[in-house]
């Protein structure tokens, strides 16, 4: 008996037929008592695992149908008419149809994204495509400083022209735009860079029309310029003004000169009087002008005793150079020793004044002199041993150097000394052992306070009583292992 097949929305999609394979759509349709139905409906399986993927749509797709096209590697889905494309865009060389409202599509012919408002397609960018970009693109761009700064820029035909930009800032190498290096406040035009003091280069180009103020005129600051206006004692000039080297002259006499010598030296000086001042407005408020300092055919000298600095604490002098200082200085970077200088330094660097250093110590390579005190507690000298031993070890004379580890039957002659208070033979390679005096002692096995300790086995002692005393343990430990005892030696 024959059944049919209803779609989702109840409606009749076909009746199969007894012993029949239905093939209305892309899948196959089993009817009752077919033969070999396992193949056909394990592949209609496969089919809907792979979502019909390949690189030809199916040829019987029913609204909401999905495929996978291989070809483009993109999902998409059958909406009764023709196959969309699920997310993304559209992709093709002319307009597609049947979109919807939000729909976008990717121009390949000219590398241009569309979005479709229900009637037509309007163009989301670039605004101009193919051999060059012609946008205005908001830029992050790195400073030399490594700070972000967000700028603006306008490209015609993938050259950029100007940047805008609210921020004043270098641009880092790592990011470099061809024809810009220092970025200003406002519009910097393409080539306006420092090696041109802020004057495009090549020519060409400007800002046209009319401006209400402008910094440079002909490449030189505004403030070069001082400007002419009609009567009045004070003229002010409304032309770019130039003088000749041989400067100009101030006063009734024509007191002050303002000169250019040898070509490039500028000049200030006094024709008439034989010094010059120079004044500035008092800080008290008064609105006053105070004298500080004046030039004469002697030097400089302020002009009232021991009132005016010259630097501050804040804005110093990189060097001043003299034969002789007279007065007193609160620093100096050195000292007169006979008829050399000398540096301060912390360290026991030759020709050099000894100073504390961040602990409140002092380095030398030598004392000379007499010494009451001294920190650390044993008399050492200096031996060659035949392999570096660690802090403790019980010496004897012998093996391939001087002094070996000491073992028993050996006459131990000391300890190999962490801190020494004196060092003998200090200039001399090998081991500081300490000879007399309290150290700290390799000790195997418990051992109390005031009981003597022997040298047993590679320079570790113990408290089995042999020939090879070392000394007279200052500490109890009831440890089993090997650890360091504060002794007195008695070697």
């Amino acid at each position: 008996m024959a059944y049919q097949i209803d779609r989702y929305n109840n409606t009749l999609l076909t009746n199969v037929e007894d012993g029949t394979v239905d093939q209305t759509t892309d899948l196959k349709f089993i009817g009752k008592n077919y033969a070999g139905y396992g193949e056909i409906q394990n592949e209609n399986f496969l089919f809907l695992l792979e979502n019909f993927s390949g690189a030809t749509a199916p040829a019987k797709p029913l609204s909401g149908q999905v495929w996978y096209d291989s070809s483009v590697s993109k999902l998409k889905f059958y909406d009764g008419t023709k196959w969309r494309t699920n997310g993304g865009s559209e992709a093709a060389s002319t307009e597609p149809t049947g979109l919807s409202i939000g729909d976008f599509w990717f121009d390949t012919t000219n590398n241009q994204l569309y979005v479709y408002n229900g009637t037509i397609f309007v163009l989301i960018g670039p605004q101009n495509a193919g051999s060059g970009i012609t946008q205005m693109q908001s830029l992050s761009l790195l400073d030399t400083g490594g700070t972000t700064r967000n700028v603006i820029a306008g490209t015609i035909n993938s050259e950029t022209v100007m940047l805008i930009s609210t921020n004043e800032f270098d641009i880092a190498a790592s990011n470099s735009i061809t024809g810009f290096d220092r970025v200003k406040k406002g519009i910097t035009l393409v080539n306006t860079q420092l090696a041109s003091n802020g004057v495009t280069t090549p020519a060409g180009h400007y800002f046209w029309g009319t401006a209400s103020d402008s910094l440079r005129l002909g490449g030189v600051l505004a403030s070069n310029f001082i400007q002419q206006s009609s009567g009045g004692a004070n003229t002010v000039f409304t032309t770019t003004v130039e003088f000749p080297d041989s400067g100009i002259q101030i006063g009734n006499s024509q007191d002050l000169q303002l000169l250019i010598e040898n070509g490039t030296e500028g000049v200030i000086q006094n024709v008439t009087g034989n010094n010059s001042k120079i004044k500035v407005k008092s800080t008290n408020g008064s609105g006053t002008t105070t004298h500080s300092v004046t030039f004469d055919s002697t030097g400089i000298t302020p002009a009232v005793d021991n009132t005016f600095a010259l630097g501050s604490g804040s804005l110093k002098f990189s060097n001043v150079y003299a034969t002789n200082f007279t007065g007193e200085a609160s620093q100096a970077t050195a000292l007169r020793v006979g008829t050399d200088f000398r540096t301060a330094s912390a360290s026991a660097s030759n020709n050099t004044v000894a100073v504390r250093d961040a602990t409140g110590n002092i380095a030398a390579n030598l004392f000379q002199g007499t010494a009451t005190q001294a920190r650390y507690a044993d008399l050492a000298e200096n031996y060659l041993t035949d392999e570096i031993y660690p802090v403790g070890t019980a010496m004897a004379v012998g093996g391939d150097a001087e002094a070996r580890s000491a073992k028993v039957g050996d006459y131990c002659i000391g300890v190999i000394s962490e801190n020494p208070a004196y060092l003998m033979n200090s200039e001399a390679g090998g081991q500081a052992i300490g000879l007399k005096g309290r150290v700290p002692v390799r000790v195997n096995g418990p051992v109390s306070k005031g009981q003597a300790v022997f040298a047993w086995k590679d320079g570790v002692c113990s408290t089995i009583t042999t020939n090879a005393l070392v000394g007279i343990a200052l500490e109890t430990s009831t440890e089993d292992g090997e650890k360091l005892v504060e002794c007195v030696l008695k070697v």
